[in-house]
């Protein structure tokens, strides 16, 4: 991978993908970010997202000169068409599939194909996502066959030869935290504790020791869970 090389980002203004927009920004000279609406339940996700990269590429010189054009996209199609949690005002369960209720069918893989055709009329070829298969909650388009098999047919598709980087794939919540640190220091860390949005219910008036949230989503629980194992590692 070229330092010159330009990327898109995946970018909701959650934890994991903050911690990609610092991985990103360490390995490319020009990052653009991408954000969808889908009318997600937790739309306040969104609302974070300026802040959140604002904050991070302040954190050093070349990440400021790197991060680029942001973008949102209208999906609200999708959660017209989606009966979920995340959606709908839903309560959280395990369903007859045994998937979790929060569960968008198609989501990452809508988005990737958006993200792409916004990379084509841009000259970005090379995406990344926060998509993770090591601490997640069961959803199988964030499993890695599931997205190689959807970059060829991007690929295919598209005639044009895209490149999929998961810098969180195979790394738990706790891991995260500690790649953070790793690359921004306790300044990074910070930002991600004040500034993301990981909650599911889009809860932001309850400051847990891992940030902002409900405190009883999986995907607050997952956050919860990550920072005490990372906190009782480097205590």
């Amino acid at each position: 991978m070229e330092k010159c090389a330009k990327a898109l980002l995946l970018f909701s203004g959650g934890q994991d993908s903050a911690t990609c927009l610092a991985w990103a920004l360490e390995r490319f000279d020009h990052v653009e970010t991408v954000g969808f609406d889908y009318e997600q339940r937790h739309a306040v996700e969104l609302e974070c997202r300026a802040q959140v990269r604002e904050q991070i590429a302040a954190l050093k010189t070349d990440w400021k000169d790197a991060l680029k054009d942001d973008h949102i996209l209208d999906l609200s199609v999708l959660g017209e068409i989606s009966e979920t949690s995340l959606t709908r005002d839903i309560k959280i369960e395990m369903d007859e599939t045994g998937l979790p209720s929060t569960f968008v069918p198609g989501r990452n893989l809508i988005f990737l194909n958006f993200a792409a055709a916004l990379g084509y009329r841009r000259g970005i070829t090379h995406l990344i996502g926060g998509m993770c298969e090591a601490d997640f909650s069961g959803y199988p388009d964030c499993r890695q066959d599931t997205l190689d098999q959807t970059m060829t047919s991007i690929s295919m598709g598209m005639d044009k030869t895209f490149n999929l980087e998961t810098p969180l794939m195979h790394v738990s919540k706790a891991g995260a935290w500690k790649m953070a640190r790793n690359m921004g220091g306790q300044a990074l860390v910070d930002i991600i504790l004040e500034a993301t949005h990981t909650c599911y219910l889009g809860e932001r008036g309850t400051r847990h020791d891992w940030g902002y949230g409900c405190g009883a989503c999986p995907a607050c629980d997952l956050r919860a869970k990550g920072w005490r194992e990372f906190k009782a590692n480097t205590a």
